[in-house]
């Protein structure tokens, strides 16, 4: 396996200072290599993976953040530009590690072991991204603190293979929470975490990125969108967050947010149905509201409104 550096300010498009590499893989072709998507790097989280995948010590990275923060997406785009392949996992509540480590299955009218994701991802020096691990049972979780920390693998289904931890092997986890469970209600299915798995992770806040990230991340997906109207969207949607970070502190006003995904996906469809009467509202409830208790969709159009102004009926974006 041959690795090469890459320039950190040239690769990520971000200021550094001169002569900062990080180092990746030369094949560029292999299949678990994210595709390589428009993305706008923040500093200092895009600092905090690089400092991980250069030296974990032991750990693994946990990121935590509120929905659509682009948590996994950071990941897997910093990946994509290195030739980092990844084994990327979304955990849900009946996940059991034997999916994880692999298993037998039967193939062909012949019984034979499947290597899940992280047997190949410690054997190959890949990136295992838990996506959503705060939903997984905590108990089964449990089974990656060894490995975590560079100790073999030992699959014992599989006549007691051991797996060495490849030198590039990383373990990424995502989560709304930080393993302390969700006591606002509104991520159902998230579980309070065993504390000796958490204790192997080093954590990094992911928040929604700042309005003027937010238009260049506008731009570089659609592009064709004009600045004032995408300027207006990112107030509508930092008002809604607003009202939504204020249900999770008691003051329950909105029970849906608007993530960066969101926003894009709003401003696309606005293009997309350009033409239509109240292009705008119409679009908005597609990407977001149509999904809203009525009484919440009613306040969202409610801002959307009073933002965009004389704007808002019309249909031309």
């Amino acid at each position: 396996m041959t690795y090469q550096r890459f320039d950190v300010a040239a690769t990520f498009g971000v200021q550094a200072r001169a002569g900062l590499e990080v180092v990746g893989f030369a094949d560029e072709t292999h299949p678990h290599i994210p595709v390589r998507k428009p993305y706008v790097f923040r500093n200092e989280v895009l600092r905090d993976v690089l400092a991980f995948l250069r030296d974990p010590s032991g750990d693994g990275l946990f990121l935590t953040g509120p929905t659509g923060s682009g948590k996994t997406s950071l990941v897997t785009q910093v990946a994509s530009r290195i030739f980092w392949p990844v084994q990327s996992v979304t955990c849900h509540g009946r996940m059991e590690l034997n999916s994880l480590v692999g298993q037998f299955v039967l193939v062909q009218g012949e019984t034979k072991f499947i290597y899940g994701p992280l047997a190949v991802a410690a054997r190959d020096g890949h990136l295992l991204i838990l996506n959503e691990s705060d939903l997984m049972d905590p108990s089964e979780l449990a089974g990656l603190n060894d490995i975590i920390e560079g100790q073999p693998l030992v699959i014992a289904e599989n006549g007691g293979e051991v797996i060495r931890p490849h030198p590039k092997f990383r373990v990424f986890a995502t989560g709304n929470s930080v393993g302390a469970g969700d006591g606002s209600g509104l991520y159902q299915g998230v579980l309070r975490q065993n504390l000796a798995f958490m204790d192997r992770f080093r954590v990094v806040q992911v928040g929604y990125p700042e309005p003027a990230i937010e238009k260049e991340i506008i731009k570089a997906q659609v592009p064709k969108l004009p600045d004032l109207i995408a300027e207006k969207m990112i107030t509508v949607a930092g008002e809604i967050r607003r009202l939504f970070v204020g249900a999770k502190e008691g003051g329950a006003e909105l029970t849906v947010t608007m993530s960066t995904r969101t926003l894009v996906r709003w401003a696309g469809l606005s293009l997309t149905f350009k033409g239509a009467p109240k292009v705008f509202e119409y679009a908005l409830s597609q990407a977001l509201t149509a999904r809203a208790e009525p009484e919440q969709q009613e306040a969202i159009h409610r801002i959307a409104a009073d933002v965009f102004g004389d704007y808002w009926d019309g249909s031309q974006p």
